[in-house]
């Protein structure tokens, strides 16, 4: 366990350890000669990779190592991997993960009932590594922006996730690595709400054994770091959770918000 003293130390990263976010990829195929010719394709392009059977084995890895994109096959032994798409879009983690289907149904009704399942995309088999490199590709610049493009900025606010630094206008900023991971997260869904629970599934990870509490106390060392005017983008909903707004609060909505504490207090 890392000491109370260490835990908001700040990381420098050097020039020669730079390196860009890797996109986190699950795999769902049973076919053994397929899921080898995708795993080889996509290491090619730098993703890090992971590999599954079947629905069951899947569920266990999305829940310890939180993939960035799902490649789901149709046709899976015991659950089907349209029922897992159903099962993985109705459990909270899991609502906003990308999948891609992968499947030899071509016909127009299967991608219908593909995509009604949660799927976001629907490749048919065969299919050429380089038409899935660029649906994955596409698809990731929509749901992970910060794997995309590293770079995320929303008004004076910058994030580099390769040198890993924050500025606040022309200052950087210092802050911890797990504020940094929070922010980060925050930036890359603007202006969308997440509960305390929802922070540390994605934040954290699903296995993580942490105080929901613990949140309120990366987001009070988060603002301190952005500095009094840039914290107004960390916002606090109540009895809803925390939100990046991409624009800051004027005066007169922070004097509205004081009196409202005042009356509730």
């Amino acid at each position: 366990m890392i000491p109370e003293k260490c835990q908001n130390t700040v990381i420098f990263v050097t020039q020669t350890s730079i390196r860009m976010p890797v996109a986190k990829i699950l795999i769902v195929e049973d076919e053994p000669a397929i899921r080898e010719m995708v795993s080889y394709a996509l290491r090619q392009s730098d993703f890090e990779l992971l590999e599954a059977e079947d629905a069951q084995q899947a569920y266990g890895l999305i829940a310890d190592h939180k993939p960035d994109l799902v490649l789901l096959d149709w046709m899976l032994p015991g659950q089907s991997g349209l029922e897992m798409a159903r099962r993985l879009r109705k459990d909270a983690p899991t609502a906003e993960l990308p999948i891609i289907m992968l499947t030899a149904r071509g016909e127009e009704s299967d991608k219908v009932r593909g995509l009604e399942c949660g799927a976001d995309d629907y490749v048919s088999k065969p299919f050429s590594p380089r038409e899935l490199k660029a649906r994955i590709h596409a698809l990731l610049r929509r749901s992970a922006p910060h794997i995309a493009s590293p770079s995320l900025q929303h008004g004076d606010v910058q994030l580099d996730s390769i040198r890993h630094e924050v500025w606040v206008g022309k200052k950087q900023v210092e802050m911890g690595p797990t504020e940094f991971r929070l922010l980060r997260f925050l930036m890359a869904h603007p202006n969308r709400v997440y509960s305390r629970n929802q922070l540390l599934d994605q934040v954290w990870g699903q296995n993580s054994y942490i105080e929901e509490r613990t949140i309120d106390v990366h987001i009070l060392r988060l603002r301190k770091a952005l500095g009094k005017k840039a914290s107004g983008h960390i916002r606090t909903i109540h009895s809803a959770g925390y939100q990046f707004h991409t624009d800051l609060p004027t005066k007169n909505k922070k004097k509205s918000e004081r009196v409202k504490r005042a009356k509730a207090a």
